[in-house]
């Protein structure tokens, strides 16, 4: 109806892409040895909604006007290279307290759990690009409806990922239960997921528009 064709080689392709390890993998599995399953759920629900807004994008021509404009590129770029090595540096510097690691974390930290998976993935253009050279192999050059066509597949897309991300969650946090915990342990996977963020950050600033 609205112009997808072999939407089950789409479902099959999107799995394989989700469950290949990646940053969001590892994010949401620092979060549950952390936080436990709240927390990797927060991650994972956060990182989903950053997505949706490049699905978003795809669907009304925003991640075309990243693709032809470098002046665009560039500044979200930057944005979100900051956000990402700002965030990573704070992590290096905070010094968790054992409650993080407890089954009942508090709200404020699940909230800024999800709203820093959720920037992450926004101000991330390389997910942007992704979805714009990924979604079109599956839509008809003559779809009568191609921002719904987007926008279908975009949603497939971040429900199988964000279903996923839930199992990583479930286990990384029944794994943790079975580990000794203590500050050192919990500072040391602060450590790691602000390394990671800074990474992020300084390959998200060196990619090329093109």
């Amino acid at each position: 109806m609205v112009g997808i064709h072999e939407i089950w080689l789409f479902v099959l392709s999107g799995i394989l892409l989700n469950i290949t390890p990646g940053p969001d993998s590892v994010y949401v599995i620092g979060r549950s040895m952390q936080m436990g399953w709240r927390g990797g759920a927060a991650a994972a629900f956060g990182i989903s909604c950053g997505c949706f807004f490049h699905v978003a994008g795809a669907a009304i021509g925003l991640s075309a006007l990243l693709m032809a404009s470098s002046t665009a590129f560039s500044i979200l770029k930057l944005v979100g290279a900051a956000y990402l090595v700002v965030t990573g540096l704070l992590m290096l510097w905070s010094r968790p307290a054992l409650a993080l690691a407890t089954d009942e974390p508090e709200r404020s930290s699940l909230r800024r759990v999800f709203l820093q998976g959720v920037f992450t993935n926004a101000l991330n253009p390389k997910v942007a690009l992704f979805f714009l050279a990924f979604l079109p192999q599956f839509v008809a050059a003559d779809a009568p409806h191609k921002p719904l066509a987007f926008l279908t597949l975009g949603l497939i897309f971040i429900f199988t990922g964000t279903l996923w991300c839930l199992v990583l969650a479930a286990f990384a946090a029944k794994a943790s239960h079975r580990l000794p915990t203590s500050e050192g342990a919990i500072a040391w996977v602060n450590r790691a997921l602000g390394g990671l963020f800074i990474y992020l950050g300084i390959r998200v600033a060196m990619l090329e528009s093109r």
